[in-house]
């Protein structure tokens, strides 16, 4: 039993384009983000501490963390994206960016690249760069942080701007042609499963064409490590992760595609839940949950009400 026999997955859909498997290498750049350096305000989001996610090679140039990146792996692929991951990788003049993304675009193994970024910080003439590389033939994701559509809990997270500035920026995009990632994470503060379902249908509504899915975990540095000591943040059990999970794909058309559906975060740097060191156990544990109540897109429409778990439980359609 395998992730892909449930979900639409990158890699299963980077085996079907390009006929061999394909990885992404992370990369920093030493971007900044507006919600740290005092544009929009100070310590950025409170479940953020970016060392957590950040790679020790950070140091290196483009070109020796790709390097890096293609050894770590042990050769298993020959062909590559480029993912610009730390911070927000479009918070710079475009003409910085041009030269970052260029050299990136300079080795040949790489056929696309994956830009992280927030809403607030992807402007036209970004978007006009980005299009002028998949006019160039390569592959362009725009990797967008949501985490929520909920206005009221991005406030409480600090993330610095409202569902709208995401929809609005989604939409422009796809308006380029591009494809859209969008993140979210499961188990923030006063969130339920209909906080989730509802992200899910405005992201959709929005336009995005791939999902990536986190369980909210606490790392050190983050204004959430207080909030979790003194007891007032709650953590999801890996068992309600998944059937929250689970219950997301099943309601999520087959043709988005899923970057992720779990995360990890260095075990130095992790305080809670523990199931976060280890990134295939909750994975399998999801695909499990899959083969027991319905692959992806199974709950859409009739099947979901006689099938669902969550439905069945909650009785949602009574």
């Amino acid at each position: 039993m395998h992730i892909d026999d449930f979900v639409h997955t990158v890699s299963s859909e980077w085996m079907h384009r390009y006929g061999e498997k394909v990885h992404k290498l992370t990369l920093a750049a030493g971007f900044s983000c507006p919600n740290r350096d005092g544009t929009l305000g100070r310590g950025g989001c409170t479940f953020c501490n970016v060392k957590s996610f950040t790679d020790p090679t950070e140091h290196l140039s483009i070109r020796e963390q790709l390097n890096y990146g293609k050894a770590n792996i042990g050769g298993r692929s020959k062909k590559y994206f480029a993912y610009f991951q730390s911070y927000t990788t479009t918070y710079a003049e475009v003409e910085y960016l041009r030269r970052l993304y260029d050299q990136a675009l300079q080795e040949a193994d790489i056929v696309g690249l994956c830009i992280g970024t927030r809403p607030d910080c992807l402007s036209r003439a970004c978007l006009d760069l980005l299009l002028s590389y998949a006019d160039a033939g390569y592959e362009i994701i725009v990797e967008l942080g949501l985490q929520t559509a909920n206005d009221q809990t991005l406030k409480r997270i600090n993330r610095g701007h409202d569902f709208l500035s995401y929809y609005n920026t989604c939409r422009l995009a796809r308006s380029f042609g591009l494809d859209v990632c969008t993140h979210l994470i499961i188990g923030l503060p006063d969130e339920d499963l209909d906080d989730n379902m509802n992200t899910l249908s405005k992201v959709l509504d929005a336009g995005t064409t791939a999902l990536k899915l986190h369980p909210l975990h606490v790392v050190r540095g983050s204004a959430m490590e207080k909030q979790y000591h003194a007891g007032r943040l709650g953590i999801l059990t890996r068992d309600e992760y998944v059937e929250v999970a689970g219950e997301l794909i099943a309601n999520t058309p087959k043709d988005i595609v899923y970057h992720r559906v779990s995360a990890t975060a260095r075990a130095d740097q992790l305080v809670a839940p523990e199931y976060c060191i280890k990134r295939f156990p909750v994975i399998d544990a999801v695909a499990n949950y899959l083969a027991r109540y319905g692959a992806q897109g199974c709950a859409i429409g009739d099947f979901y009400e006689k099938n669902s778990y969550f439905a069945q439980r909650l009785n949602w359609n009574q």
